[in-house]
């Protein structure tokens, strides 16, 4: 089945100062970092909470890839393994599955680890075989069995001897990935060490170590797109500028307010980032597949992150999901994060009046979102995805 993703790069790559097409992606790959607590809480009805199981986190995956909305989804090799090369879910679907295809010191983030305060050392736990047949030497007809694209972080402490070491490991990564056809997007962290860069200049090393990193790689060799941390709307456009073909997205990061998801989302957008790949914002939300479509909704310029929020909470309303905050404190808006544990100030932004937009979702149960029968987007220009997303708010609320 053809994929969104193949139809987005090269549509981005044909027109990239023209094109509106975004790349969405769903991080479902958090048992790489946080271990047990990865799947997220669950609350019943009495306020108890416990971990969510491995199994249920995998069945929220599947939830979404039925849903068909996202571009990709990235998991770790395990879920990988289970979903694409054991239950062939991903043959039928217009998404691309990935994996993590490496898992460096700065996310190993279990309870009671130190070990994402001390600089970031390179390590990798997946054999890309594995990924792409299951076991450990594929046969060369066998390596479109599975996944054939996956996520390199890389993190820069600004030392020379480990920055070395990152760059080798990077290389002798991509040099594997070459010669079995695998793809990959670069993952480029901000420092998780605090004093490794002086704050000011934090957006510029990230902007320069990123060319700088590319500079000897040719075309066979090169990400297919990026994924850093978004520092600020001048940074952006600085990056975007130096190389339009060079497709960047955006790091959700910690999960903070609904407000703090969609705006990150539109601002990035709008100052030259052409996708985002969000975890634990989509995973720690209420409903995830309505939250993914308000997501949509915002990257396919629907609705505007306020109004989106206020929609959102509307459509919690109608499931009979409790929000985790109020509306007034879900319409708080958060600053990016800069490292992948995170940190951010919180700015308050006026609620306001103003329309309520359609829910785009409907319950058959309370806490169960149904989301209606769509057409195939991967086969979709993006007028005609705006359009029909249009379409369906006016239908249900009128112009």
């Amino acid at each position: 089945m053809q994929k969104s993703l193949d139809q987005k790069l090269a549509a981005i790559r044909a027109d990239p100062s023209g094109c509106r097409e975004f790349i969405l992606a769903d991080a479902k790959d958090a048992d790489m970092a946080f271990g047990m607590p990865a799947p997220g809480m669950l609350r019943d009805e009495e306020g108890h909470e416990r971990f969510k199981s491995l199994a249920e986190y995998r069945e929220q995956i599947r939830a979404v890839v039925r849903q068909g909305i996202v571009d990709i989804m990235l998991m770790s090799g395990s879920t990988s393994e289970q979903l694409v090369l054991q239950e062939r879910m991903f043959d039928r679907s217009s998404i691309t599955p990935a994996v993590r295809a490496n898992d460096a010191t700065d996310i190993h983030a279990m309870r009671g680890s130190r070990i994402p305060a001390e600089a970031a050392q390179p390590f990798r736990t997946l054999a890309l075989d594995h990924a792409q047949c299951g076991r450990i030497d594929c046969e060369t007809a066998e390596r479109n069995l599975g996944v054939d694209l996956g996520l390199y972080s890389v993190t820069f402490s600004n030392d020379r001897q480990l920055d070395l070491a990152t760059l080798e490991a990077y290389k002798t990564f991509r040099e594997e990935a070459e010669r079995k056809g695998f793809r990959h997007f670069l993952e480029v962290f901000n420092p998780n060490l605090p004093d490794a860069v002086a704050p000011k200049q934090m957006p510029q090393f990230i902007n320069d170590v990123i060319a700088r990193t590319l500079a000897g790689v040719p075309s066979a060799g090169r990400p297919i797109f990026l994924k850093i941390a978004y520092n600020g709307p001048a940074a952006m456009e600085e990056l975007v500028a130096y190389d339009p073909h060079l497709v960047v997205g955006v790091l959700g990061g910690s999960s903070g307010t609904t407000l703090d998801a969609f705006m990150l989302l539109s601002e990035a957008q709008k100052h030259g980032a052409r996708a985002a790949l969000f975890g634990r914002k989509i995973n720690s939300s209420e409903n995830q597949l309505a939250f993914i479509e308000f997501l949509r909704l915002i990257a396919d310029g629907v609705i505007e992150p306020l109004e989106a929020v206020r929609a959102y909470h509307s459509v919690l309303e109608k499931l009979g999901v409790r929000p985790n905050r109020p509306l007034d404190e879900d319409l708080t808006l958060k600053t990016s994060v800069m490292s992948y544990a995170g940190s951010s100030r919180t700015v308050s932004l006026p609620g306001g009046a103003g329309p309520q937009p359609a829910p785009v979702a409907s319950a058959d149960t309370p806490g169960q979102s149904k989301v209606t029968a769509s057409p195939d987007f991967a086969r979709m220009t993006s007028e005609e995805r705006l359009t029909y997303h249009r379409a369906r708010l006016n239908s249900t609320f009128g112009e």
